[in-house]
């Protein structure tokens, strides 16, 4: 009976607190995070490089926002996913504009719920005194 105790607790202890790994996790996606892209890539020449596997429905370059530089990384995405699966495995390692970039699958945001309110002082008075 203490073991059938033992287990059940187990298995409410794991469903009622989730692995925030497992909650997160979306699959592949068809974004694409390349890293180590030359200073002078632009949008339209890491478009160009990726085009070649299917639709690029986006190319963008991260820049730093006071010099209005590259940063060297920068995200793609595709139209469909196969088409981000194929260029993810062809295009890792390769050379762009005389550097190797190396291609990950993009992660999901982290965007906290907007909902959940964050205290910030003391309670606001009710309205209905």
């Amino acid at each position: 009976m203490a073991a059938l105790r033992g287990i059940c607790h187990n298995l409410y202890t794991h469903i009622s607190h989730p692995n925030p790994q497992l909650f997160f996790f979306r699959g592949f996606s068809s974004k694409l995070f390349v890293k180590d892209i030359s200073f002078s890539t632009t949008e339209e020449t890491l478009a160009e490089a990726f085009s070649k596997f299917g639709e690029v429905t986006e190319a963008k370059i991260i820049r730093d926002k006071v010099r209005n530089r590259s940063k060297g990384y920068g995200y793609v995405s595709f139209a469909k996913e196969d088409e981000a699966k194929r260029a993810l495995t062809d295009m890792n390692g390769k050379f762009l504009d005389g550097r190797a970039i190396f291609v990950d699958p993009a992660r999901p945001s982290r965007h906290f719920d907007s909902v959940m309110r964050v205290a910030r002082g003391p309670p606001e008075p009710a309205g209905d005194s």
